[in-house]
């Protein structure tokens, strides 16, 4: 690097005054490529990576009511009407979005974040539609810029390549280069966190039938990038409070549920990324509470609300702002009343029951996971196991596996609206 700018001095000194005078137009066209060069280079050596101290400070700073602190880009993940997994007539994008915006909904409400995101189900957001249009050549040329960069340091033996646990499909080009230019904009417009929004799949010879894998996993840099520790401190609150109540991803690259990842646009490839940056894989999308409308709705709700938790413990680790609240799910308090939770049923009614027995530490039933045993809605033999074990605590006899009436009136003791 040191002979680069030795090169631009000698330039500058000796060659430049003759140039001006002989060729004064052919001047103004290479200072501006110079320019371009050296701003390139400069965007690579400079990184201004967001730090935990500073996050944790910006937010505790005292501001005047209104006044947004910690600058958040909700990124639902893939293009609109373009890209991602599907499922019969699920999308993955489409719910990607429906989960971004109940997010933005609790950040917005909290008054610590002013939020950003990159499209809806039909369309870029405007301010990214202009910047891919306007940008486009720049965008190109800071990516390139940054894997030149990235690729010397390797060279140099500064950085090590990292084995991926995860081999990822490759975007195609156009699709790629709005990622970076997504990264890019994070970095001019002074990005805290992004988060990128995302359901998984995997392929399997009948793309019509459920996989084998279940469960959520959030990709974060791998630890030689800037913005690695800071990622990783608040992935792991985040990680925590979706693990309270959802699996881990069982699939083998993905079972410590945080992935360390080098190659992951989302997560600043090449080292290109200053906000702390993960990617959250909430589940595989043939799970049977996302095909469901009715609990996908109450699923993408709470899973939103957990990613909120997690901030807010990142920045509150004694939740002084919610020692008040007796549940962290949204699911509970919830007011039994229904008479049919037959076996096989789904409804919103055993979705909260999971929930509930859950908390308890009776579900799933001990010889089971949570992989396993999902919270589904759906009334099964897991479920059944766990009201089993409830009412011999409750002492109820004669509705054995079943919520009847007594088990209801001790559910709606335990978990309905009057704790509150």
């Amino acid at each position: 690097m040191r002979y680069y700018f030795a090169a631009f001095f000698i330039t500058v000194i000796f060659v430049l005054p003759w140039f001006a005078m002989k060729y004064p137009v052919e001047l103004t066209s290479l200072t501006d490529s110079l320019a371009v060069k050296f701003g390139q280079l400069a965007a690579v050596v400079s990184h201004n990576p967001k730090t935990i101290a500073g996050l944790q400070s910006t937010y505790n700073i005292v501001v005047p009511k209104g006044t947004a602190k910690i600058r958040v880009l909700v990124v639902p993940g893939h293009e609109p009407e373009y890209g991602g997994a599907e499922y019969g007539d699920l999308k993955e994008r489409d719910i990607n979005v429906e989960l971004s915006r109940e997010l933005i909904k609790f950040l917005e409400e909290d008054g610590h974040y002013q939020v950003f995101t990159t499209r809806d189900e039909k369309s870029w957001h405007p301010t990214f539609e202009h910047y891919f249009n306007n940008d486009w050549d720049g965008i190109h040329e800071w990516q390139k810029a940054h894997k030149s960069s990235f690729t010397e340091l390797v060279r140099i033996g500064q950085v090590k390549p990292a084995i991926p646990s995860v081999f990822h499909t490759d975007a195609p080009e156009d699709v790629a280069l709005r990622l970076y230019g997504i990264d890019k904009w994070s970095n001019e417009n002074s990005i805290d966190i992004m988060i990128h929004v995302h359901f998984n799949d995997y392929p399997r010879a009948n793309k019509a039938t459920p996989g084998k894998y279940t469960g959520f996993a959030i990709y974060i840099p791998e630890r030689t990038y800037f913005n690695s520790s800071t990622t990783d401190a608040l992935a792991q609150t985040i990680f925590a409070r979706l693990a309270k109540y959802n699996p881990v991803s069982n699939f083998a690259g993905e079972k410590e549920g945080i992935v360390p990842d080098q190659d992951l646009i989302a997560v600043g490839s090449y080292n290109s990324v200053d906000a702390a940056s993960m990617l959250i894989e909430y589940g595989y999308l043939y799970e049977s509470q996302y095909v469901n409308p009715d609990i996908r709705s109450l699923a993408l709700k709470d899973l939103a609300y957990q990613t909120y938790l997690g901030l807010q413990d990142f920045f509150d680790p004694t939740n002084t702002a919610r020692a008040s609240q007796v549940y962290d799910t949204l699911l509970l308090p919830h007011e039994w009343t229904s008479t049919n939770m037959a076996k096989g049923s789904v409804s919103s009614e055993v979705y909260a029951l999971q929930t509930a027995l859950l908390l308890r530490g009776l579900y799933p039933p001990p010889s089971s996971t949570l992989n396993e045993c999902p919270r589904t809605g759906k009334m099964g033999p897991c479920t059944e196991e766990s009201v089993v074990e409830f009412q011999k605590i409750k002492k109820v006899t004669g509705e054995k596996g079943k919520v009847g009436p007594k088990t209801r009136e001790y559910l709606n003791k335990e978990f309905g609206a009057q704790v509150i």
